[in-house]
């Protein structure tokens, strides 16, 4: 236990040459040449052979001396397009930025690399490392599964990890069945025929049609789900037109339907879409949802989670590990690996205001800062709940 920290601690100033590379340089999407490029030549320095499976999407593992199970850890890659504001000297200065933290998982997870060639000897079975893309578009995990990554070997549990901004450094909460939201990013195109605008009835106002849509999607949730169930359904894109007087042709909006149950998340969608085509044809015009992308809600396993955490209070301390139950309404695609073998998903705290004033802002927010310290924690326990769960399974 102290051992494996004490080795993380060795390996502090590696961890935060990897993240501020990876920082400096954020690629989003499916699509990641310089981040795949850097964490295939780590891992191949420290004796791996790393294997793209799919378009940025790599997996290496290791085999232990004795014969066992298999144990997947995941980092995703990935970064968002959101201009980075920090004073950081290691700052993204090409419009994107590593604002959810995936960097600090990628890092963490080829410190593990390291520490787990380190503790080979210890392995009993095989760790799989995965290294993902487009966790944000949703697409990645999906993509992974498809092209075998839970293959050859089988894998018999998964662990993955997030950086939580305003939660105290190196406080690990661990939810105990589904503690994600699932989320469908969703588009609708709105169809009128445009004209002048001093003459309206000449034409068919998509404006008009698509604020009846917005206004209409908000009674879902207040008159159709059940308030003991949480839903919400959002609209964050809303364009159409180009000047004041001409009615436009076309108006898009697009959104996201969040739930903690899947059955309600399909229910919303079906009754978008109901909403979406008869509000078009009311006012003569025509529309279609498109869905974009959806990730299920994250389900935690709770045998493997109170396992896990076990272990990590062996590593952390006792106080230092927080399980709850209950969810918030963000998304994860790692979800689609916990409906296919018993999964644990952890949130490791990265740090508070009252620690550092710079820390503590919101993920996705261009000014968010995450304290480095934790990437020694975070290597430390993927590398100690492998290890330990491999030896008592």
């Amino acid at each position: 236990m102290n051992e494996i920290m004490n080795q993380a601690k060795a390996i502090k100033e590696d961890l935060i040459a990897f993240r501020r590379i990876i920082h400096s340089n954020p690629e989003v999407g499916a699509v990641l040449p310089k981040t795949k490029s850097y964490v295939i030549d780590k891992l191949k320095e420290f004796g791996y052979d790393a294997n793209e499976i799919c378009e940025s999407g790599i997996v290496a593992t290791i085999e232990g001396s004795k014969p066992g199970k298999t144990f997947l850890l995941r980092a995703d890659m990935d970064a968002l397009p959101i201009k980075e504001e920090t004073e950081c000297e290691f700052k993204s200065n090409n419009g994107c930025m590593h604002a959810c933290g995936h960097d600090m998982h990628t890092a963490m997870l080829l410190g593990a690399a390291k520490l787990l060639k380190q503790n080979q000897d210890k392995i009993e079975g095989t760790v799989k490392l995965v290294f993902q893309p487009d966790e944000e578009g949703f697409t990645g995990a999906k993509k992974m599964i498809s092209s075998g990554v839970l293959k050859n070997p089988d894998v018999d549990a998964a662990m993955a990890m997030h950086v939580h901004s305003g939660t105290p450094s190196n406080i690990v909460l661990c939810g105990l069945g589904t503690s994600i939201a699932g989320c469908s990013r969703f588009r609708i195109v709105v169809r009128g025929s445009g004209c002048h605008g001093a003459m309206p009835e000449l034409g068919v106002d998509p404006i008009n049609i698509a604020a009846h849509i917005y206004i209409s999607l908000q009674e879902i949730i207040s008159r159709e789900i059940s308030a003991v169930k949480p839903a919400v359904v959002t609209i964050g894109k809303f364009t159409g037109g180009e000047v004041p007087n001409i009615i436009p042709e076309e108006v898009i909006m697009e959104g996201t339907i969040r739930s903690l149950n899947k059955e309600v998340g399909e229910f919303i969608f079906n009754r978008i879409n109901d909403i979406v085509v008869s509000t078009a044809k009311m006012f003569r015009g025509k529309a279609e949802l498109i869905e974009l992308s959806s990730v299920p809600p994250l389900a935690n396993n709770t045998d493997l989670a109170k396992e896990v955490t076990s272990y990590l209070k062996d590593l952390l301390g006792e106080k230092s590990v927080v399980l709850f139950e209950g969810g918030g309404m963000g998304s994860e695609d790692f979800a689609s690996y916990s409906y296919e073998v018993p999964s644990v998903y952890l949130m490791l705290g990265a740090g508070i205001k009252e620690e550092n004033s710079l820390y503590g802002e919101a993920m996705h927010n261009q000014k968010v800062v995450f304290n480095e310290d934790i990437l020694v924690t975070g290597a430390a326990m993927h590398t100690y709940s492998a290890i330990m769960w491999l030896k008592n399974n």
